[in-house]
């Protein structure tokens, strides 16, 4: 069976996240270390490795922390408005923008990370790490299957804030990533995040043939046009 990163030629593979109130049966903790921010998580899961995490497995990136609703411990409070701090005045940030960053309502018990396919667990988020022609076709597959909206909801940093937004919103989003992202993830520069409902992903795995089959023949149809004006 193709996988969807065959079919699309992804370079790694799409992940399956999930906020838990207990770690899902038979999956075993992560047990990497400490971690500089959460997306780290998405890289190795990306890799092909498959765990939950618990709230302080988070604490390595105050942003995330605040993203995720994971409080800070009371020794530790500091650090967000420190680094927000840090932010405004180098130049990242305004203050008032900071409101307007989407939150879970509530914090975790635990966050299961996998590769989609064969996840242990139900999906909330589906996260893809895409070129742009990769990314127009889960766009057009997540319309297809009523995932997605015509004007679909886009931010930049932070990017694990793409997760809360995809997951209040109930639609298929898009991040540009942040560069904290892909310092830690090693992400490049050609490739930006699809977050899919998890809800909705089977849905939209469903239509991603219709709209390849789709985008093939509109190809060689615009390259014969293309070829009328030399």
């Amino acid at each position: 069976m193709t996988t969807i990163k065959d079919r699309l030629g992804l370079r790694r593979a799409p992940v399956a996240v999930a906020f838990l109130d207990a770690p899902p049966v038979g999956m075993k903790r992560w047990d990497g270390g400490a971690v500089p921010a959460g997306c780290t998580f998405w890289q190795k899961a990306m890799q092909g490795a498959s765990f939950y995490t618990l709230p302080e497995d988070h604490l390595g990136c105050a942003v995330g922390c605040h993203t995720h609703h994971i409080p800070l411990p009371p020794e530790r409070a500091h650090e967000l408005q420190d680094t927000v701090g840090f932010m405004v005045k180098s130049g990242y940030l305004r203050m008032e923008e900071v409101p307007g960053i989407p939150t879970l309502r509530q914090a975790p018990g635990v966050v299961a990370y996998a590769p989609v396919e064969g996840a242990p667990f139900v999906p909330d988020v589906v996260l893809l790490a895409a070129q742009p022609a990769q990314a127009m076709l889960v766009y057009e597959a997540a319309l297809r299957a009523g995932a997605g909206q015509a004007l679909t909801p886009v931010l930049g940093r932070p990017g694990c804030a793409v997760l809360p937004l995809t997951l209040q919103g109930g639609t298929s989003s898009l991040s540009f990533g942040c560069k904290g992202n892909r310092v830690f993830t090693g992400t490049p520069d050609d490739e930006m995040y699809v977050a899919v409902p998890g809800a909705r992903w089977a849905a939209v795995a469903l239509a991603l043939d219709e709209i390849l089959r789709a985008n093939a023949t509109m190809e060689q149809h615009y390259r014969g046009k293309l070829a009328l004006h030399p």
